[in-house]
C-alpha cells in the first residue's frame, strides 16, 4: 500500500500524529484512540506495510515509531499546491489591505 492510501484513513493519521512525539507502545495507542485493540493493530499493520512506521519488540511490548521517509513523497506531491495556497493567501491579503 502506498503512503497516500495509508494516509487516506483518519485513524491512521491520528496514529502518526501520536507517533510524532516519539516511540509508543501499542497499548498506549489503544488508550489514546477511540478504537479497539484489534482495530489499532489493523491500522498499524497498514502503516507498517506502507513503510510509515517501524516496530520493535521490547520484552512483551511492541513499540511503534514514525518513519518519516515515505512522507517525503507526499511532501513532494504537495509542493505545487503550497505555491497555489501561497498565491491565494497573497491575493486575500492584498484585498483585505485595500478594503479595510
Amino acid at each position: 500500500m502506498s503512503a497516500f492510501a495509508a494516509l487516506a484513513e483518519p485513524h491512521r493519521r491520528q496514529i502518526l500524529d501520536l507517533l510524532r512525539d516519539g516511540e509508543r507502545p501499542a497499548g498506549d495507542l489503544v488508550e489514546r484512540l477511540d478504537l479497539s485493540q484489534p482495530g489499532v493493530s489493523k491500522h498499524l499493520k497498514v502503516l507498517r506495510e506502507a513503510g510509515l512506521v517501524t516496530v520493535r519488540v521490547d520484552g512483551k511490548r511492541r513499540l511503534y515509531a514514525l518513519r518519516p521517509g515515505p512522507l517525503a513523497e507526499v511532501d513532494q506531491w504537495l509542493e505545487p499546491y503550497r505555491t497555489f495556497w501561497s498565491r491565494s493567501l497573497d491575493t486575500l491579503e492584498s484585498y483585505l489591505e485595500e478594503h479595510p
